[in-house]
């Protein structure tokens, strides 16, 4: 006896799936960072607690100084990871700490990476995905992106004016390649990152002076003691106007690429023309 019932359709042939696994990543880091944040144990990484715990870290470095290097290294890349506030603190104390040099590179090596670990896990999580599902207008702009993907990343880093976190997610969305990314964060945080390091290693007496306070503010039992340290006060206005010019120095290529382009198209309207 025939069947009256229709068949289901089959499943279109190559029809992507949803898989939440590549989210899981994305999602745990969401997730701690928001514990830290909520527990408030982002606020550990001070100068506060580096002045707090001064003489058992100078006594740790004096032993183990390269074990105390990659250690800090290791929680730049955690920090930045998981887009932990604190970036600025932590650079500031690597240079006090391990001098401009050796903390600058110590705090660009952290950052580089952790921004890498992002990228990466944006890209294989939402990437792709939303490049391909956006629509025209996205795919255009997402397209102008990667043509100059370099230059603007550049600028991006150059200028202290835009999250951390958010610049490691937005070329991931936009299909940026990885050798890309990586080579224009490593490149673009150096001034500002040197800047801070050198800030924090000569944060001597000011630290002396904050440790000399805060000892007597202890001894007279007030319950209010706290070292008081501005951190914005290291980024000086000269100094973010000097970073803003290296920013527009890094887009001198694209403005040059554009008007190239433009002059190309307006001579080839002209010989169409005669």
């Amino acid at each position: 006896m025939p069947n009256d019932q229709n068949p289901s359709p089959p499943a279109a042939a190559g029809a992507p799936k949803f898989s939440v696994r590549p989210l899981i990543p994305l999602v745990a880091i969401v997730l701690f960072s928001g514990l830290v944040v909520g527990m408030g144990w982002h606020r550990e990484l001070s100068l506060e607690t580096l002045v707090r715990h001064r003489a058992a870290i100078d006594a740790f470095m004096a032993q183990h100084q390269v074990v105390a290097v990659a250690a800090f290294v290791g929680l730049y890349i955690a920090v930045v990871a998981l887009s932990i506030p604190g970036a600025t603190a932590l650079t500031l104390s690597g240079g006090f700490l391990f001098g401009t040099v050796i903390g600058g590179l110590a705090a660009i090596v952290g950052a580089t990476i952790g921004a890498i670990c992002v990228f990466l896990i944006a890209k294989s999580a939402i990437g792709e995905r939303l490049v391909r599902r956006a629509g025209p207008l996205v795919g255009r702009l997402t397209a102008g992106f990667r043509a100059d993907a370099f230059n603007y990343l550049l600028f991006l880093r150059l200028v202290p004016l835009f999250p951390f976190w958010l610049v490691n997610l937005v070329p991931a969305l936009a299909g940026v390649r990885l050798a890309t990314f990586a080579a224009a964060t490593a490149i673009g945080i150096v001034p500002a990152t040197f800047a801070f390091a050198f800030a924090g290693a000569g944060l001597d007496s000011v630290i002396a002076a904050q440790e000399a306070s805060h000892r007597a503010c202890l001894a007279a039992g007030r319950p209010d003691c706290h070292l008081q340290f501005d951190l914005a006060a290291a980024l000086t206005p000269q100094l973010l106007a000097a970073l803003v010019a290296l920013g527009i120095v890094a887009l001198i290529p694209v403005v040059v690429k554009r008007l190239r382009r433009c002059g190309v198209s307006e001579v080839g309207r002209r010989q169409s023309k005669q």
